[in-house]
């Protein structure tokens, strides 16, 4: 049963479980200090596909079938798949299952994409809608390049507030039923926020006053400290909007620092060049689906706020001249004894 806690959120009382996670990611991510934390790691980040498209959607196959296998499952065991990428129709994550022969609901909520999915998917689970389903999101570094920006070869200097899309992806199954004591408890869909911000190379600043929003909203909900939590995680604001998010909070009187981290300012070393830090859809997902569900396994955080962001453009919005509105939303992971 699904009940609602204050103004918007939501309690999943029979906390479905988490059964099974993989993370795949590109070179460059490997070689970050998260690199011995991924399930698989490319040499190629073209991996072996005549088009970086298919390349990203290649990378998410790896991940959805990593995490199947971990949980002893076939795509024909999931009652449906939510994913989704960066790409325009989700290009990449239909390809990635076309031939899964399972009910799929593509997603798009930029580099929020796998909270969103994980939030509907608790949702489906709670509500008997799904036994178990699979949620995945993936980002490519040259594909997006390509959608939004610049060709390769173009060469264009990048900003200091610009941050590095993620060769990356993640993928998590969901189940009513299961041994795992990794259980989703809550769930925040979040509002669109916008505040005027038109730079799309300054995506923390369009997106650090929704995750403001969400997890103000989230805490005061659930009556809660930041520090009830084990570790409260956004995805991904990198450097700017993580400072930017730090100081929202601060005029309410709530201090993050001591529990808080960021997807996009932890994948990539201060050496890499990443600038502002990482981002796109697979850079969260991976993040999520590597380094902090396998410490929760390893008991080391017990109970987690995985608050994926976005920045909701497109790359004719931005050439309009429309500003960029930020999203947020937020799944509550807990570990349980038993």
């Amino acid at each position: 049963m699904i009940e609602r806690v204050g103004t918007r959120t939501l309690r999943l009382t029979n906390r479905p479980y988490l059964i099974a996670h993989a993370s795949a990611v590109g070179k460059k991510e490997g070689e970050g200090p998260l690199g011995a934390y991924f399930d698989f790691v490319t040499e190629d980040d073209r991996m072996h596909q005549k088009s970086w498209e298919l390349a990203e959607s290649a990378l998410q196959k790896t991940a959805i079938h990593l995490a199947l296998h971990k949980a002893g499952l076939q795509k024909g065991d999931l009652d449906v798949i939510l994913a989704g990428d960066l790409l325009n129709q989700c290009t990449g994550s239909f390809l990635a299952s076309v031939d899964s022969d399972t009910p799929y609901l593509g997603q798009y909520g930029a580099c929020s994409t796998m909270a969103q999915g994980l939030a509907l998917g608790g949702c489906l689970v709670e509500g008997g809608a799904a036994r178990r389903l699979l949620a995945a999101a993936s980002s490519h570094f040259c594909s997006a390049e390509r959608q939004y920006r610049f060709p390769l070869a173009y060469g264009g200097q990048r900003t200091p507030t610009a941050q590095w899309t993620a060769t990356a992806a993640g993928a998590a199954v969901l189940s009513a039923a299961g041994h795992s004591r990794l259980r989703l408890t809550h769930v925040l869909f979040g509002k669109m926020i916008e505040m005027g911000v038109k730079d799309a190379n300054n995506m923390g600043a369009a997106m650090a006053p929704a995750a403001y929003d969400t997890l103000s909203t989230l805490l005061h909900d659930l009556g809660a400290q930041p520090t009830d939590f084990d570790c409260i995680v956004t995805g991904d604001l990198g450097h700017v909007g993580a400072d930017l998010l730090l100081t929202l909070l601060r005029t309410d009187g709530i201090d993050l620092s001591p529990v808080y981290s960021d997807c996009g300012s932890l994948l990539f070393g201060d050496e890499q060049d990443a600038h502002a830090g990482g981002s796109g859809c697979g850079c969260s997902a991976a993040v999520l689906c590597g380094p902090l569900l396998r410490d929760m396994q390893a008991g080391k955080i017990r109970r987690l706020v995985f608050a994926g962001t976005g920045a909701m453009m497109s790359p004719t919005s931005v050439q309009q001249g429309q500003p960029i509105a930020g999203i947020c939303h937020a799944a509550v992971i807990e570990r349980s004894d038993a």
